[in-house]
């Protein structure tokens, strides 16, 4: 048995540098997601 959640897309966040993955809350606009947190969108 495969896990589902090994696959998912991945960026890297312009303010920290750190990588974060696909979450279920930006299925319709991940193309538009830029930072990992409302904390790093804040800080830009």
């Amino acid at each position: 048995m495969t896990h589902k959640k090994l696959n998912l897309p991945q960026k890297t966040c312009p303010i920290c540098q750190r990588p974060f993955t696909w979450r279920k809350k930006w299925r319709l606009n991940w193309d538009t997601v830029i930072y990992c947190s409302k904390r790093c969108a804040s800080a830009r």
